[in-house]
């Protein structure tokens, strides 16, 4: 269902893309529905991985309260799709900033989905003995947020420059 759904996802942010008829001008940089969908995508990169770079090094408090509530199969699963949906759109945003062709997106998260079913407990394991990767990681994701919110600028980066500095 994860891979459906992202799938589905991938296709939707796909079209939003081809929308390029500019729909207002900003210091006359025209934007279109595609340069919107980078721009809002771009800065939900640069909150969601400054955030988190903020919680991990400056802690976050936990949840004192002693409340366990009980749910059904059904709602759990419900709830497990749409966390796995809201978490896979910077995937998916991610995946639209760095690739041109749709079927490369589409590979990408099939191929990805199926390491998460064998590698997400022992990439876990070593993320979690290892934190210097998850801030590598996060890092990744403002630079990809940043050039998100260029490309709906029209300030257009080079993606050989993006991919050298993450190498």
């Amino acid at each position: 269902l994860a891979m459906v759904m992202r799938l589905l996802l991938l296709t939707v942010v796909s079209w939003v893309l081809k929308l390029e008829t500019n729909l207002f001008t900003v210091f006359e940089v025209g934007i279109s529905g595609k340069d919107m969908i980078l721009i809002a995508g771009g800065l939900f990169l640069l909150y969601k991985s400054a955030s988190e770079i903020y919680h991990k090094m400056e802690g976050e408090p936990g949840d004192t309260s002693k409340q366990i509530k009980v749910t059904g199969f059904k709602n759990a699963i419900g709830q497990i799709l749409v966390l796995d949906m809201v978490f896979s759109i910077d995937s998916i945003i991610t995946a639209v900033g760095m690739v041109d062709e749709l079927w490369v997106m589409y590979v990408a998260v099939v191929v990805s989905v199926g390491i998460m079913l064998f590698a997400a407990e022992p990439v876990s394991n070593f993320v979690n003995r290892h934190p210097t990767f998850k801030m590598l990681a996060l890092s990744f994701l403002l630079l990809i947020g940043f050039a998100l919110i260029g490309e709906g600028l029209d300030l257009h980066i080079p993606k050989g420059y993006i991919y050298f500095s993450m190498a």
